[in-house]
């Protein structure tokens, strides 16, 4: 995978800019808040449709305009046809897609032209934030993994806001419960919930040894990593459809009563865990920074493997000022990791961290007030 060109227009605090890749490694430098963190959110957003920072159109969107744009040039090999992909963002109405031209109307006809794995001082926030952000991690995987799956997580987070708005109604005392009528929300959020929950489940189940082996190496053996996704409800790797329905139905009705009296959908994989554990004990509760940053690190390595064997070639790696949040052992780790097979992006405020022969080897940017230039 190898990204060409790029080309941002009324985004976050760019106006009109271009930036062309010519070397497998790339060093945006900047302070902070100059826009260098919304250069890779671009980047991430063709490859995932998914800003990893806010949910809104409207604040990707250059203040004071209506309509962003993010152009990129990308090829699947240095044989292969160079593809242009173009999207368009509004401050209010629906995006528009292009493929060489050419308008897309589905989402999933755009996805899989160019994978992008980022990795960011967010994700940190992965073993010590809410479940939200590792849900949000397993979703933007499987995105590029299936690209139908971005259709599944629509269609299901449709029947949770109408679900949601029925059973609101109902605590206010606007609409009468009515057992019929909640069945067949039941059975869409069930039939919705469970293909997601199937795919995120059969995910971990290939990431995990990937991402044990990653972190042994890291951590020189001594630890054992354990990732296991929770649900509200028990089912296993291997149960049929019809069971996790049955099982899903039965955590439902167990909650009828609480869900009517908050107002809200209490059961479903908008409310399930990914649970993180090394040597059986819960990884934010573990050791030093130091030992959960080296379980970050396993996993996006990890995530970068698993798509490299699935699309067959490696994806873009996007490193967002994460080199400063590891310490040199780890920065090795990733650097050597890296090497000049994957194309790299990488921001920061100082260039301190890198060795002269790995600078040698790429390119290298200065980014101030959203205006790039080549060093």
């Amino acid at each position: 995978m190898y990204l060409k060109s790029l080309l941002l227009k009324q985004f976050r605090n760019y106006i009109d800019q271009e930036v062309t890749f010519t070397a497998p490694k790339t060093v945006i430098v900047g302070n902070n808040a100059q826009g260098k963190s919304n250069l890779l959110e671009a980047v991430l957003l063709l490859a995932t449709m998914r800003s990893h920072r806010v949910s809104k159109d409207r604040d990707l969107v250059r203040n004071g305009e209506a309509l962003g744009e993010i152009k990129a040039i990308c090829q699947r090999s240095p044989e292969g046809y160079p593809i242009e992909l173009l999207m368009r963002m509004r401050a209010s109405g629906r995006r528009s897609l292009s493929i060489n031209g050419v308008n897309q109307a589905r989402h999933l006809d755009f996805l899989g032209n160019l994978n992008a794995v980022m990795f960011s001082s967010l994700d940190l926030d992965l073993v010590r934030g809410s479940p939200e952000s590792r849900r949000s991690w397993l979703d933007t995987v499987l995105i590029q993994l299936e690209p139908i799956y971005i259709n599944l997580l629509q269609q299901y987070n449709q029947v949770l806001r109408q679900r949601n708005a029925l059973l609101k109604s109902i605590k206010q005392g606007k609409t009468q419960y009515e057992p019929q009528q909640m069945a067949l929300w039941d059975t869409q959020l069930v039939t919705a919930g469970t293909r997601l929950m199937r795919r995120r489940s059969r995910l971990l189940n290939r990431l995990t040894p990937i991402a044990r082996t990653w972190h042994q190496q890291i951590s020189g053996g001594d630890e054992y990593l354990e990732i296991t996704y929770v649900p509200k409800f028990e089912f296993a790797p291997l149960d049929s459809i019809e069971e996790i329905h049955q099982a899903f139905f039965a955590a439902l009705l167990q909650k009828t009563i609480i869900e009517q009296h908050q107002g809200t959908t209490l059961v479903g994989p908008h409310r399930d865990e990914v649970a993180l554990t090394i040597n059986d004990t819960p990884a934010r509760e573990y050791g030093s920074q130091g030992q959960q940053r080296t379980l970050v690190l396993a996993l996006k390595l990890a995530e970068l493997e698993l798509l490299e064997s699935v699309i067959g070639e490696p994806p873009l790696l996007l490193l967002d000022d994460v080199l400063a949040e590891l310490d040199l052992q780890r920065q090795d780790h990733l650097l050597n990791a890296i090497g000049d097979r994957v194309q790299t992006i990488i921001t920061t405020t100082h260039l301190g961290s890198f060795e002269a022969q790995w600078l040698n080897s790429g390119q290298i940017f200065q980014v101030a007030n959203g205006k790039i230039i080549q060093s």
